[in-house]
């Protein structure tokens, strides 16, 4: 029979460039259950539901979700229950994200048009004494 994926942390490490730090740490909120195995049950070893979920939390981390808002997103997906509600929350917790950084990018064009009209001030200024 067959062995179903196996990954090492240095694996997982490697494929999405993380610190084995990180990946213990992602362990710790319980987004990663490795099998524990050899001496002690020192190594740890993911399975590809594990390498799935962690590519979840990495793509739930560049949306702006917090691990906690990604760990309930990724149990809500690994359970068989009804997609719908899962769907709405997500949506919900999508829309709040996408409310931030509309947000930030407002805030972001207005301090650059303001940048803009002191540099206009500062060129203004650098002509007439360029003239003097």
């Amino acid at each position: 029979m067959a062995h179903p994926q196996r990954y090492t942390i240095r694996d997982l490490a490697k494929e999405f460039d993380l610190t084995t730090r990180a990946i213990r740490f992602y362990e710790d909120m319980g987004l990663l259950q490795p099998q524990r195995e050899g001496p002690g049950g020192r190594n740890r070893v993911y399975s590809a539901r594990d390498r799935t979920r962690l590519k979840l939390t990495l793509r739930a981390k560049r949306l702006g979700l917090s691990l906690t808002e990604a760990k309930d997103l990724i149990d809500m997906y690994d359970s068989p229950r009804d997609t719908g509600p899962q769907l709405r929350k997500f949506l919900d917790v999508l829309a709040e994200h996408r409310r931030q950084i509309e947000e930030q990018m407002a805030d972001l064009q207005a301090t650059l048009d303001e940048i803009k009209v002191h540099e206009k001030e500062a060129k203004a200024l650098l002509a007439r004494l360029d003239k003097a």
